[in-house]
């Protein structure tokens, strides 16, 4: 288990509702404000004053159109949907704030990586080095479908294209600029010594990438990198790429056996189990007592749409329950691969009989992941719960409603945090990226063991490295 104080992001998405069913309804909700830019630049600002590690930020390049067999309960809800590119944020955000850092989601299937590559540079060019990609692979057919593709691609297929799709941003990113390059030599005329860029020369099954990276060297050359692969072909994706991944799950028992499975595989990699960081989706309901808290936690439930909790899990889970009664136990629900679900909700409270209702009502609130809700005693209590029985590195941050659930935290919660050494007081002023944030002052490439540094290790000078 680490020593040091909690990571804590705020996590979201750039459209109207998240993960809480329902959250727009609520008057205190400013979730409509997602097209205003003002609204994130004061939401990035919170967030640093606070001293939070940074905003991760969710995406989708699809819609939920599985529950029932249409994506209108979804629509009705704004089940994470109007849903804008939280890309074109970050410069925005980033230059209203000096430390906090940026998890951005960015699928991998649809955009070729020499266009991936440039926009993350970019990004971290002009963050400062505080930009992290969130590596996904998709799981809407409907995107698949609008990205032209009549089905979306087989699942352990997609990894075998992310394994090559990775392997080409690392020789962009990595060894097509040496650090010397720009020269900006106005005796000589260069700016850029041509000696020193080089093709990458990279020919494999799923891309021929022959040229060279459009960017300068970045502050971190490669972003900050997130996964959350939960699959066995997803995990070992995750344990040869990943700085940090994202778990969610019910339980810190339930936790800590996805982190063991996880840290093991790190180590099967070659890689420093503890060098991969994970952190924790959860919500947090916080007022000056247990009872007070209780009390919100009880409106917001009554608060949640059922179709829309249950148009969220069909597009995360591909199970649909829209022909099930609200009040049967799960049990004797006959829906295709309903049993993993029984067994997912059984494990997290063996004593109860989940029906259809009740799952509504629960992944209503912050989706699948975990709600505390207490005092600001109770909820430090359980946090450190959490971190020393899951052995999480920190957490996800979700909410009830924004950005009110994030401000009661700070207000209530944060305060103890800190009183009890799980919280920063303070940034390190040295440590200026993203990844410094996570390894300490002076770690801002990925460290030695990962493939990027494998790659920027063999590339002194020429392009042939590359294409060896």
């Amino acid at each position: 288990m680490s020593t040091q104080p909690l990571k804590l992001f705020a996590f979201d998405v750039c459209a109207p509702a998240h993960l809480t069913a329902g959250s727009w309804r609520d008057a205190a909700d400013q979730g409509f404000r997602y097209t205003d830019l003002s609204y994130w630049t004061d939401t990035a600002k919170m967030l640093e004053e606070a001293r939070f590690d940074g905003i991760f930020f969710a995406d989708n390049v699809g819609y939920h159109d599985v529950y029932g067999g249409s994506p209108d309960a979804a629509f009705r809800d704004a089940a994470q949907f109007p849903i804008n590119d939280p890309t074109l944020l970050i410069s925005a955000m980033a230059s209203h704030t000096r430390h906090l850092g940026f998890g951005v989601t960015a699928s991998l299937t649809y955009e070729a990586p020499y266009s991936l590559a440039r926009r993350f540079s970019t990004l971290d060019h002009l963050t400062g080095g505080r930009v992290g990609w969130n590596i996904v692979t998709s799981y809407s057919d409907a995107a698949a479908r609008n990205f032209g593709l009549s089905q979306q691609i087989p699942h352990d297929q997609r990894y075998d294209l992310a394994d090559e799709y990775m392997e080409v941003v690392y020789k962009l990113w990595e060894g097509s600029w040496q650090d010397d390059a720009v020269v900006r030599d106005a005796a000589h005329a260069t700016y850029i010594d041509p000696a020193r860029i080089h093709s990458i020369r990279h020919k494999g099954e799923y891309f021929d990438v022959p040229g060279i990276h459009l960017c300068e060297p970045s502050p971190q050359r490669t972003p900050m990198l997130f996964q959350a692969g939960t699959s066995s072909r997803g995990m070992k994706f995750a344990a040869a790429n990943a700085e940090a991944v994202f778990v969610n799950t019910m339980t810190p028992e339930m936790t800590r056996r996805s982190v063991d499975k996880i840290r093991a595989s790190v180590a099967e990699a070659g890689r420093d189990p503890r060098s991969v960081k994970v952190l924790a989706l959860l919500t947090v309901i916080v007022a000056a007592t247990d009872a007070e808290a209780q009390a919100k936690y009880d409106e917001h439930v009554r608060n949640v749409s059922y179709d829309g909790a249950l148009a969220r899990f069909a597009g995360w889970t591909g199970i649909d329950l829209s022909g099930a009664d609200p009040d049967t136990p799960l049990e004797h629900v006959d829906v295709e691969a309903s049993r993993s679900m029984v067994e997912m909700f059984t494990k997290a409270d063996p004593d109860r009989k989940w029906t259809t209702r009740q799952v509504a009502e629960f992944i209503g609130i912050g989706g699948s992941g975990a709600v505390i809700a207490g005092s600001p005693e109770t909820v430090a209590a359980e946090m450190r719960k959490w971190h020393e029985v899951a052995d999480v590195d920190g957490f996800n941050l979700s909410y009830a409603t924004k950005p009110g659930g994030w401000q009661d935290f700070i207000e209530l919660a944060l305060p103890v945090l800190r009183d009890e050494g799980l919280a920063r007081t303070e940034y390190d002023e040295d440590a200026a990226t993203l990844r410094e944030s996570f390894y300490g002052a002076g770690r801002r490439y990925t460290l030695d063991g990962h493939p990027a540094s494998k790659i920027r290790a063999a590339a002194p000078g020429t392009g042939a490295d590359f294409a060896s």
